[in-house]
């Protein structure tokens, strides 16, 4: 099983935000498959630098709207 990264993410809310934006319609949009959407939503896969900033096109937004990296507690 694959270790969880820390990195967490708005993709499901920024997705149903845009008109409830498919899975599949992402990952067309951005050049991967709608499996390695899957494991990034669910925080089990890091996008590259390149895919996390195409994702944040997508939406329109920055970065930080779309992908988080909590402070240690």
């Amino acid at each position: 099983m694959a270790k969880k990264t820390r990195i967490t993410n708005d993709i499901r809310t920024l997705r149903f935000l845009a008109d409830e934006m498919t899975q599949a319609d992402l990952a067309s949009r951005i050049g991967v498959t709608r499996q390695t959407v899957i494991a990034i939503e669910q925080g089990r896969y890091s996008p590259s630098l390149e895919v996390a900033f195409q994702i944040a096109n997508v939406f329109g937004v920055p970065l930080e709207k779309v992908f988080q990296y909590p402070e240690e507690a």
